[in-house]
């Protein structure tokens, strides 16, 4: 995967307007504790399963030991309750897609992604 590190408010409102781009399915934004065994574990399940390109999907780490006030004004602007760790899906300028803890699964948001997207195989 090729992370983008999530770092400030301007990155948040240029991955928002990047999730609107008709021709991606959306922007990925992974929580990550980076001090958490479960966090790490997710990390390595999503990094080994992973078959999306950059140009469809762009994937955006944010490490909440460092960067914790951004993590609160992404739960203000979509109304997604602060998990770590967490993933979202936005698409459109919103969260379509949540899922925190061993809930994070590559094959759910793939079949999401198809289902939202029609790109279903």
């Amino acid at each position: 995967m090729n992370w983008i590190a999530l770092q400030n408010s301007e990155q948040l409102s240029q991955l928002i307007s990047e999730s609107k781009i008709p021709d991606k399915f959306g922007v990925l934004v992974f929580k990550h504790s980076t001090r958490c065994s479960i966090s790490n574990m997710a990390l390595s399940r999503l990094e080994r399963k992973w078959n999306f390109t950059t140009e469809k999907l762009s994937t955006y780490y944010l490490d909440l030991l460092n960067y914790r006030e951004l993590s609160s004004k992404i739960e203000n602007i979509f109304r997604i309750e602060h998990q770590s760790p967490q993933i979202l899906l936005i698409q459109n300028g919103i969260c379509t897609f949540s899922r925190t803890h061993s809930d994070i699964d590559v094959l759910e948001i793939e079949n999401f992604i198809g289902r939202t997207t029609g790109t279903e195989s």
